[in-house]
């Protein structure tokens, strides 16, 4: 049930034609609970989609009681046009629901640079909002999907409240967030500056941590509902503990359904200055497309990740550096160490280890290989 097992909350996705297929492409979540309390976090593109734009203000005051999001079309270069059709669709969720347009976030995703059928999101809209439910947490999933090949859920419990989430994503993901949007719910009873905080303590160390082909998206949108159902008013850390829960498991759900990804990798920095040293270092690893097709061709070439590394600020001695893959030492003191031919790289999960011994900091970077079927994807992407 995701997004609607926390008590409060109703959802649906519905079919509006968006999509040329006829699959489900409008969905609707909304918060039934005593409190609005909200918070969000948006791409960091300074291209920005119609809907970003919108819920950005309407996120300003820390409160929100529905969001409608769409596939089949990212609403994004649009113009005045495009925005008018984002103001409309907050707007008529408002009237129906009985709530102020403001009080409404909008998300969009598909294709940059085309018109959304305006025509056909009002009618979605109006399905949407009858088909409202408490068990629809599935649809709304399902709604959302672009070139995703299965809906991502997610659940944590607390005691006596729950965090629900879902999301989609399967290309353009790098931070920050990825191209992405992401829904949770919660029925605890927080305010405003600890939702905040827990969102953003969650997204800075799993989606933000995402980074599969190095492509900011503009319309990335992670958005926290909280609204008190259960009467429980869990302690900060506790609450923060469950958000990461959820936006951590959604974060792995989008990596495994990257576009056309044979392996699964984790890159793992250790041993750096700081924090954002290690997580420069292994953003660096992440983006070259010489160590990904590497993987993808099941070769442990570790010299291709030294080599991502020296293009980095980060504070260390390249003659010190050791890399292991899944556990395997094959450099060592910027020198050949155990012999490559014993790494098996058959497996989709790899586990990529950089040792820079330079200081006690650590940070992971999620990423995956880059394979015939990802280019194939993307030269004729039209979802």
């Amino acid at each position: 049930m995701s997004i609607t097992e926390p008590r409060g909350f109703r959802a649906s996705g519905v079919a509006a034609g968006l999509k040329a297929g006829g699959q489900l492409d409008v969905a609707l979540v909304v918060n039934d609970g005593p409190a609005d309390v909200a918070a969000a976090v948006f791409t960091a593109n300074r291209c920005k989609a119609n809907p970003v734009l919108w819920s950005e203000q309407a996120l300003a005051d820390g409160r929100a009681r529905a969001i409608v999001l769409n596939s089949g079309g990212a609403n994004c270069y649009t113009g005045p046009q495009g925005f008018q059709v984002t103001h409309a669709a907050a707007e008529q969720v408002a009237d129906a629901l009985g709530l102020g347009a403001i009080d409404v976030a909008v998300c969009s995703t598909g294709l940059i640079g085309e018109q959304l059928q305006s025509d056909a999101l009002t009618a979605g809209i109006a399905k949407a909002v009858t088909a409202l439910s408490a068990d629809g947490g599935g649809d709304a999933a399902e709604a959302i999907m672009t070139t995703d090949t299965h809906s991502k859920q997610a659940v944590e419990h607390g005691e006596g409240w729950t965090v629900g989430g879902i999301a989609k994503g399967a290309g353009m993901l790098a931070p920050a967030l990825a191209t992405m949007l992401v829904v949770l719910t919660t029925d605890a009873e927080v305010d405003a500056a600890t939702a905040d905080r827990a969102l953003r303590a969650a997204t800075r160390t799993t989606f933000d941590r995402l980074d599969s082909d190095g492509c900011m998206s503009t319309n990335d949108t992670v958005l926290l509902l909280c609204n008190g159902a259960s009467g429980a008013v869990p302690a900060a850390d506790e609450f923060a503990a469950a958000v990461q829960a959820v936006c951590r498991d959604l974060a792995q759900q989008l990596l495994a359904d990257a576009e056309g990804a044979e392996h699964d990798i984790a890159i793992e920095v250790r041993g750096a200055v700081s924090e954002d040293d290690a997580v420069e270092v292994g953003r660096a690893i992440a983006r070259s497309n010489l160590f990904k097709c590497a993987v993808f061709g099941k070769d442990p070439n570790w010299g291709r990740i030294l080599a991502a590394a020296g293009t980095t600020r980060a504070e260390f001695d390249p003659m010190r550096l050791d890399v292991a893959f899944n556990g395997v030492w094959v450099c060592r003191d910027g020198q050949p160490g155990e012999p490559s031919s014993a790494v098996d790289l058959t497996p989709r999960d790899v586990e990529v280890v950089v040792d820079l011994k330079s200081g006690e900091h650590t940070a992971t970077i999620w990423t995956n290989d880059l394979t015939h079927a990802y280019v194939h994807e993307n030269s004729v992407y039209s979802t």
